[in-house]
């Protein structure tokens, strides 16, 4: 089978966690011996936007990588250039099936050009931006009491009051405010146009399933629930080194959605011993954060920033070094990559009681939650880690909730599910092509 996966940013380049459960699926299906392309963008300034060029996988030599440059242009949902290189693409490649990831930084209208060309179209929902012009229901006002309120819930005019009216520079802000209302009406549209053209909508967590049908009306009989998949080989051989103060850690992007801030804030009251190792890319909220921990005295010397790692180094990197992980995200989080590889090594997780994160740690089961966005909340399940560090320990060796033996779904049987959506799409459109 010719398999074309579309995703708005691939490894190297992009390491969220959307792009690193792209690449491992690629690998999965190569080893099913399927031919797989991917199509994402890159953002190369010294290249023309929209620039196509062909690229291979940098582990798998066998999967083709096309990229579009998409690096000055500011258009967020429907853009013809990007329309014109995946139909390029697809002329090119030929693919039996399309699967999308993601279409943030691409286009909306690559699904209705897929089915234009009568191709089987899956989706795999990785967060809210079908439903969420910001993608995470996560408030962007200006004059927010607090800064980062959760949205409950889609509509034009409040989205254009609440997240886009920091673009309102002109002389005529109701004017203004109206366009971007009209703008975000357009942009929900286009959305619910492509989302006719998709055959299968497939959600990761039972909770991203459930928004997104009673909320957003996607047909229920189009949606399915299917964990992530993972490479187990890599989270094999985790042997913690020995440290004598409680080491939390954190994995992901210096950003506000990650409650980075609300962790520090945390940490800096804890009683005890312990360390808090932070690993993830610098950004420019960085310096920001650095600061914050300066309200803290002495924490300062007890919180390591550390670099970005490689995915494939997560244990020796990572798990070897640290007694927990810590999930403090403030926006409503669908199924972590690291919930579940912390949960393969045999980390306890401490996270949010809410959305995904609450659906894979169970508190005094599996790991220990907090109440969503609560500092105080969250300060009190880091003590009792600390104080209670054998039985905290004891709660990291259940693992996985949903198998007999604590074990997350493995990237092979996951691939082999994909498949099978795959396959019955494609026999459908068989028989609607005879009749």
């Amino acid at each position: 089978m010719r398999i074309l996966i579309v995703i708005h940013g691939y490894p190297p380049d992009y390491n969220a966690g959307s792009e690193i459960y792209t690449q491992t699926l690629a690998h999965a299906l190569a080893d099913l011996n399927h031919e797989v392309h991917v199509f994402a963008r890159e953002e190369d300034p010294f290249l023309p936007d929209y620039k196509l060029r062909k690229e291979k996988d940098q582990y798998r030599r066998e999967i083709a990588v096309h990229l579009v440059n998409h690096h000055r242009s500011n258009a967020r949902f429907q853009n013809a250039s990007i329309d014109s290189a995946f139909s390029k693409v697809l002329e090119s490649v030929h693919p039996d099936v399309v699967h999308f990831g993601h279409l943030n930084h691409l286009s909306i209208g690559l699904p209705q050009i897929a089915k234009s060309n009568n191709l089987p179209v899956l989706f795999t929902l990785h967060d809210f931006w079908l439903m969420c012009p910001r993608g995470q229901f996560l408030q962007w006002g200006l004059t927010a009491d607090k800064p980062w309120k959760l949205c409950d819930g889609q509509e034009d005019t409040k989205c254009a009051k609440q997240c886009f009216n920091r673009f309102i520079e002109g002389i005529n802000p109701e004017l203004e405010h109206e366009n971007w209302t009209r703008w975000v009406g357009n942009r929900m549209a286009a959305i619910r146009n492509a989302c006719d053209s998709v055959d299968l909508f497939i959600a990761p967590s039972r909770h991203l399933k459930t928004r997104h049908v009673d909320e957003f009306g996607l047909n229920p009989e189009k949606v399915v629930y299917l964990d992530y998949g993972f490479d187990l080989e890599r989270l094999k051989g985790r042997m913690r080194i020995s440290e004598k103060p409680f080491v939390f850690g954190y994995i992901g992007r210096h950003h506000p959605s990650k409650g980075i801030d609300l962790l520090i804030d945390a940490f800096g009251t804890l009683d005890g011993d312990s360390l808090l190792r932070i690993w993830g890319r610098p950004e420019h909220l960085s310096k920001s954060l650095k600061a914050r921990v300066l309200g803290y005295g002495s924490v300062k010397e007890r919180i390591e920033w550390l670099p970005e790692y490689r995915n494939e180094d997560i244990v020796t990197h990572v798990f070897n070094k640290c007694d927990c992980i810590v999930v403090p995200s403030i926006w409503d989080e669908n199924s972590p990559l690291v919930i579940h590889e912390a949960q393969q090594c045999r980390v306890p997780v401490i996270t949010a009681e809410h959305g995904g994160m609450g659906e894979f740690v169970k508190s005094g089961v599996n790991g220990l939650t907090f109440q969503h966005r609560d500092m105080a909340s969250l300060r009190d399940a880091m003590q009792q880690a600390i104080s209670g560090r054998d039985e905290f320990k004891r709660l990291g060796r259940k693992g996985y909730l949903y198998s007999h033996d604590g074990q997350i779904p493995a990237k092979e049987k996951h691939a082999k599910a994909i498949i099978s959506y795959y396959e019955r799409l494609l026999g459908k459109h068989m028989i609607e092509a005879i009749a």
